[in-house]
């Protein structure tokens, strides 16, 4: 019984280093890689939200950091994050019997550009979009203005994140 506990420990710890590391996040950082860089997500739609690019660069930086070891560096990143907001619409989505939207849809669409200095083949251009659903009763201010751009946000970011870092 006394050894039981040991050849447990001795097996699990044989498992784990011989699947390689194991990350609880999924991610999958190569070799050597230590540092990570955001740039200026440019607002290109039409429909322009004053201060939406810095937003959402901060929201993709905080979950890259959150999620990884990697140190964010202004410049000289060993992965690089860039691209522009393409889209950022209302639109409706449900309407009333009197013809009138009872449900209102906040899209936004973000296209990436994604290079990984240690592993080119790894780089990628995607588009990644979500949206929020709204009463229609209620304006895009405010409160709901700032859970819209947090759930839409949380979204893209942590396909953002798996897309280049955990590869789902």
């Amino acid at each position: 019984m006394k050894h039981a506990k040991y050849i447990t420990i001795l097996l699990l710890t044989i498992t784990c280093f011989s699947c390689g590391i194991y990350s609880f996040t999924g991610a999958s950082i190569p070799p050597g890689t230590e540092t990570f860089q955001v740039n200026r997500f440019e607002n290109t739609s039409l429909l322009v939200e004053p201060g939406l690019e810095n937003e959402f660069k901060i929201e993709l930086e905080d979950y890259i950091l959150n999620q990884t070891n990697l140190t964010l560096n202004p410049s000289k990143g060993d992965l690089i994050y860039e691209g522009e907001i393409t889209d950022y619409r209302i639109s409706p989505t449900t309407a009333t019997s009197e013809n009138t939207a009872a449900q209102n849809r906040l899209t936004i669409s973000v296209k990436l550009r994604f290079f990984n200095t240690k592993k080119e083949e790894d780089d990628l251009e995607q588009s990644f979009s979500f949206f929020y659903d709204y009463p229609a009763s209620t304006q895009l201010i405010g409160s709901v203005k700032t859970t819209a751009h947090e759930e839409i946000f949380e979204r893209i970011t942590q396909d953002i994140f798996n897309a280049t870092l955990a590869k789902w």
